[in-house]
């Protein structure tokens, strides 16, 4: 464990475990570092895994200045964190905003890629839908600030995309709420108004996205309805892309049905290094 200096001098906490081959895990909105404990379990027995915290996260720094947070930075961030760990290239894992942040990485930095993995990523991407989305960012914004992450963990995290999360595993969704819960309310609001309000479209960028030549794996749960459509055009759009619809699953799906999860990933990761896609 340690911390990677960003390009605006921000401090990024990160975790790594296991050897072999790199797999760089990027959190979502209502995640941290601590969002992909089933993966380092698993995978970290073959290959090395890092995870870490974004800016405006536990044990990362939470610059106050708004200008400190846009989809570029959250893009170069990643970069940051292998940059540190002298990591040349490495498989990039990211569930939905961490899902963006892996194919802005790859539209920026394909050379430092292995493989791109999409999860859930696509909610507000498209153009009918672009409005609705940065208002509701807005409006999550001004929750964390009134509120607070304490008093608004519960209700964000039983919103739409989640509620089969909390019906399949009461427990694990429990745990997730209450790590949410310890975010800071100002890192929050700050990364709804820079990040998720302002990131561009996935239409606006389909020249880019067709573009990728790195092997992708796109997953979607059937149940994230906001996500689907937007897989469907990755999925058209990226030449080398193969897509997973993981059934009776919503938007977290990776802590939802990790096993699945997992044994998706692996499969398409394998395939990758074997020269198979």
């Amino acid at each position: 464990m340690g911390h990677a200096t960003a390009r605006d001098g921000v401090k990024l906490y990160y975790e790594e475990t296991g050897t072999g081959v790199p797999i760089l895990f990027i959190h979502e909105f209502a995640g941290d570092y601590r969002a992909w404990e089933p993966q380092l379990g698993h995978f970290g027995r073959r290959r090395r895994c890092i995870v870490y915290s974004a800016r405006g996260y536990p044990n990362s720094d939470i610059p106050p200045d708004s200008g400190s947070y846009s989809q570029e930075l959250a893009r170069d961030d990643a970069l940051a964190v292998l940059d540190h760990l002298e990591i040349e290239r490495a498989h990039i894992v990211g569930l939905s905003m961490g899902g963006f942040a892996t194919l802005h990485f790859g539209l920026a930095y394909p050379d430092r890629a292995l493989s791109l993995t999409v999860c859930g990523c696509g909610y507000g991407a498209e153009p009918d839908t672009r409005d609705e989305f940065r208002a509701l960012s807005l409006e999550v914004a001004s929750s964390f600030e009134k509120q607070g992450a304490a008093g608004f963990a519960e209700e964000y995290g039983s919103g739409p995309g989640r509620e089969n999360f909390m019906r399949k595993d009461p427990r694990g969704w429990r745990a997730f709420v209450a790590r949410l819960a310890e975010h800071s309310d100002a890192g929050s609001a700050l990364t709804q108004r820079g990040v998720q309000a302002e990131r561009p479209g996935l239409w606006d960028l389909e020249d880019r996205i067709r573009a990728i030549q790195l092997p992708t794996l796109i997953v979607s749960g059937d149940d994230d309805q906001r996500c689907l459509v937007p897989g469907l055009f990755l999925k058209r759009c990226i030449g080398r892309a193969r897509l997973f619809v993981m059934p009776d699953t919503g938007h977290v799906l990776n802590l939802e049905d990790p096993a699945l999860f997992n044994m998706v990933l692996e499969g398409f990761l394998t395939d990758v290094e074997i020269g198979k896609t």
